[in-house]
């Protein structure tokens, strides 16, 4: 594994544009596809509630429930495609992930805007790590009090892209709609949940 870090102040980001290999990241794109359960998410953007522009699914362990834009998601179990993937981030970042946000983007007009990750369920430095599947789309980060501090950069597929630290508590990304042609997307961003529910 070869984890680069990014240059980015008051960040821990590092990046591995190849961290998996073509074809197993052709399969499991592939495999994705058809045995997720994906659901159009509600969120909260000013007040009120519109779709998600992009496809979700909340999955982990049980009792790794999740707050996101005031609405909470029970985990879907983990596919078995995805447990191989789970145990090499233990082996590798030395992280065991209870659970993964799958988002699947459709095209150019699916994306996601400026954000961070910094519900109270991931406690307070959190590290997530987001593995890239499908077509190749644009990444973005930018600092929330410095402007000059942004990174954008290119997600292909079998791309490894983790963030820890303090880059949550400094950092806002996107992932921005395009009118390019652009084919279909799969973000795995792997997460440690650290308050369990007793559901």
């Amino acid at each position: 594994m070869t984890l680069n870090p990014l240059p980015l102040d008051d960040a821990d980001i590092r990046f591995d544009p190849a961290w998996m290999g073509a074809a197993e990241a052709d399969a499991l794109f592939e495999t994705l596809l058809a045995v997720v359960p994906w659901e159009v998410h509600r969120i909260r953007l000013f007040g009120r509630e519109i779709d998600s522009p992009r496809l979700s699914c909340w999955i982990g362990d049980a009792g790794a429930a999740y707050t996101y834009s005031g609405t909470l998601f029970t985990p879907h179990p983990w596919p078995e495609a995805l447990r191989p993937i789970r145990s090499r981030l233990l082996r590798e970042l030395g992280i065991d992930f209870n659970s993964v946000l799958a988002n699947r983007y459709r095209n150019g007009r699916d994306g996601m805007g400026w954000h961070r990750d910094s519900e109270a369920e991931l406690g307070r430095d959190p590290t997530i790590a987001s593995l890239s599947l499908g077509a190749t789309r644009r990444f973005a980060l930018r600092h929330r009090h410095a402007a000059s501090k942004r990174l954008a950069f290119d997600l292909p597929p079998g791309a490894l892209l983790v963030m820890a630290g303090q880059t949550q508590r400094h950092y806002l990304h996107a992932l921005p709609k395009t009118a390019r042609a652009a084919g279909e997307r799969i973000n795995l961003t792997f997460r440690r949940i650290v308050h369990l529910s007793d559901d």
